[in-house]
This record gives structure tokens, sequence and C-alpha cells, in this order.
């Protein structure tokens, strides 16, 4: 005979749910403590010039189709290339790449200049060294808030067997969290 299961206690929402509207730097600190791996997203603009940003919004979303997702804020100034462009890559930084990070999160530079890449599928920069590299095509974009979810489907992937990934929590950047 299976398990009687009790129904589930009723959750009632906090007197702060129903009144009180969001500090969006507590919201901002508390997304701060969920820890992720850090990407460049590369793509090629339609006169040849190279764009790339650093994002950590970045998920995998079916194996069958492959999919991933990442999003960029709409004010982005790189926004246009991505939305109209055909591919982009996303690059999965290794430990050692904590520099590529930040250069890449830099605004007003020649973000690629000295950096090693290759031409990846549909002409996005696939960038050397990093953990892993999925190249996609831009397969779907939804709006939601400030931002466009971007879903790419995947054409080729590849990783360094014995990488270790750069992570990003509470502001900072890791190499390992301490189990």
């Amino acid at each position: 005979m299976p398990p009687i299961m009790s129904q589930p206690p009723l959750i009632t929402p906090s007197p702060a749910c129903a009144t009180s509207p969001l500090d969006p730097q507590q919201f901002r600190a508390a997304l701060g403590m969920f820890a992720t791996g850090v990407t460049i997203v590369t793509a090629r603009a339609e006169d040849g010039t190279l764009v790339g940003l650093t994002a950590n919004s970045f998920n995998s979303v079916s194996l069958s189709p492959p999919l991933v997702l990442w999003s960029l804020a709409r004010r982005a100034g790189s926004m246009p290339v991505f939305s109209r462009g055909s591919h982009y890559a996303i690059n999965i930084l290794a430990a050692d790449q904590k520099e590529l990070a930040q250069r890449f999160a830099t605004r007003d530079i020649d973000r690629f200049a000295g950096v090693a890449f290759r031409e990846g599928c549909g002409g996005a920069p696939v960038l050397e060294g990093c953990a892993a590299v999925f190249e996609c095509a831009n397969r779907s974009q939804y709006e939601e808030g400030d931002h466009v979810i971007f879903v790419g489907e995947v054409e080729a992937c590849s990783r360094a067997e014995l990488a270790q990934p750069l992570i990003f929590h509470g502001g900072r950047y890791y190499t390992e969290l301490p189990i």
C-alpha cells in the first residue's frame, strides 16, 4: 500500500510581499549569492566588427535540440549586433582568465586587441584557452523586464577536459569554492 501523504501546509505570504516594493539593492545583493560561471559572449557584426561582453546569465535549456540561453540588457550598445545577428559564441572562462573577464566588462576599449581567437560558426569569435565554448545559431529572443533573453541552438561545442572554471560570487571572482 502506498504511504499516506499529508496535505502540505498552506503558505501565506508575509506582509512584506503584499505591501512593500522590492529594494533593488537588496535584490541585486541576494542574486549575488548565487555562484555562477563566467562567460564572454561574442559575435561579428554585419560590417565585420567584433563584439563581445562578459556575462554570467548563462544556462542550459534543452538537450534535444541542444539549446542554451543568456540575457543582455536592452540598453546595451551591442544589442543591435546580437539581436540581428545569425550566430554568437558563448565562451566559458577558465580559472586563469579573470583578466579577460574584466577586459570584456570594460567600456570604451578595443576588447579584442591582442586576444587570441578563431572564427567559429557564422563568423563568431571563439576565444582561445576557455574551459568550454558553445557556438550557437540565434534561435529566438524574449523581451522580459529590462533584458532580452537569447536562446541559442548549439551547432558546435568543445571543452578543455582538465580546465577549472572561473566562478563569480558576491561580486568577486573565485577559482574554487571550499566544500
